[in-house]
């Protein structure tokens, strides 16, 4: 994947993740700006850099987790419910959830109106500078806590919420490539630890403390632990 020599200059933006993707509140139900789904058999995240482009591997995220977890939960014995609509938005409070506007660069699962909301502006410059296994991540992460509250996961620490969607995302994206749903190029995985690492708790966060994500060393961790071992590393009860 395009991008590794970039990397750095985008750490300070996609710090603001660190707060985003804990997001798990209800809302309204927004209109759904997804586009259309590419047909491609592998969708392959080679860090291409043009806003179809971007469209095209959020489609193809999306697609590979709604196919992803609809496997798992069938092989559970169980229907899988997707996710109702992963919305793009501009502007600050465009998107509501729970009453409340979301804010710029930012990322966000709504549990009542069940959807993901994402800043597309902000969106789009990581993927230009990164490459879009960042996007991949990111759908990935937001995508767990949809599944969580399908689960009925609760934790009395967001960390432990936050720590196993971490988990999960690896656990789509490791079991993804190795059946072939999807392929990702040399560097990805380095891009993806120094993601991790980017968006980790500042060291002195208390790990108890509300909107705690973890440690740079609980989040990379969890994530490559269920890249490699899926979902049995992950906890689900």
């Amino acid at each position: 994947m395009r991008g590794t020599d970039r990397f750095w200059r985008l750490i300070a933006l996609m710090a603001v993740l660190v707060a985003a993707v804990a997001c798990a509140f209800g809302g309204p139900d927004p209109q759904d700006d997804r586009g259309a789904s590419g047909e491609n058999d592998a969708t392959r995240a080679d860090g291409t850099m043009t806003v179809e482009e971007f469209r095209r591997d959020i489609d193809g995220a999306v697609q590979v987790a709604e196919e992803y977890w609809t496997q798992r939960f069938e092989a559970s014995g169980e229907r899988f419910q997707p996710i109702r609509r992963i919305v793009g938005y501009q502007r600050e409070g465009e998107v509501a959830c729970a009453g409340q506007g979301l804010p710029r660069n930012n990322a966000v699962y709504c549990s009542a109106g069940d959807f993901i909301a994402y800043d597309v502006n902000w969106a789009v410059a990581a993927f230009r500078q990164v490459g879009d296994a960042f996007l991949y991540y990111l759908l990935g992460h937001e995508y767990a806590h949809g599944v969580q509250v399908r689960l009925g996961i609760r934790y009395d620490f967001t960390i432990q919420q936050e720590l196993q969607a971490d988990c999960m995302a690896g656990a789509y994206l490791g079991d993804s490539v190795r059946s072939g749903a999807l392929t990702i190029e040399e560097g990805d995985l380095d891009e993806l630890a120094a993601g991790l690492r980017a968006v980790a708790d500042d060291p002195d966060q208390p790990w108890f403390a509300e909107g705690a994500h973890g440690s740079a060393e609980q989040r990379t961790d969890a994530f490559f632990g269920g890249y490699e071992r899926s979902l049995e590393a992950c906890g689900l009860r």
